[in-house]
C-alpha cells in the first residue's frame, strides 16, 4: 500500500486530506509544518507528498527545493497545494520540480485521481 505524506498547517485541511487519502486506500502520514515534513520523509520514505506552500517556518517551496537537491528524494512525486492560484506561484512550483499543482478549494475526486496517477506512474 502506498504511503502519502500530507503537509498542511491547517488542522481541518490536514484531517480532511488524511481521511480522503485513507478512504482511497492509501497509508497516510501527516505533518503540520516543513521541518516536521522533512523529518517524516527521512523516517518513512513516503511514496508521494501533498505539500502546502504556505507553512510556518520552512515554506513548501523550501521543502521542495531541499528534496530536489538530495539523491534519495529527488524523484519523490510532489503535488503542491495552495490557497493562492497565482500563475507566478504555479510556475515557481513547477520550476522547483513539483509534479502537479492543486489550488484550494479543490475537487476531492480530482485530487485522488492525480495522486493515484502519479503513484501508478512511479510504480511502472
Amino acid at each position: 500500500m502506498a504511503n502519502v505524506l500530507v503537509v498542511d498547517d491547517e488542522p481541518n485541511i490536514l484531517l480532511s486530506l488524511e481521511f480522503l487519502m485513507s478512504h482511497a486506500g492509501l497509508t497516510v502520514t501527516t505533518a503540520p509544518d516543513g521541518e516536521t515534513a522533512l523529518l517524516r520523509i527521512a523516517d518513512s520514505s513516503p511514496d508521494l507528498l501533498l505539500l502546502d506552500i504556505s507553512l510556518p517556518g520552512i515554506s513548501g517551496f523550501e521543502v521542495l527545493e531541499q528534496l530536489r537537491r538530495t539523491d534519495t528524494e529527488r524523484h519523490l512525486p510532489v503535488i503542491m497545494l495552495t490557497a493562492h492560484g497565482r500563475e507566478v506561484e504555479r510556475e515557481k512550483g513547477f520550476a522547483l520540480g513539483a509534479d502537479d499543482y492543486v489550488t484550494k478549494p479543490f475537487s476531492t475526486q480530482q485530487l485522488v485521481d492525480k495522486v493515484k496517477a502519479l503513484l501508478n506512474e512511479r510504480a511502472s
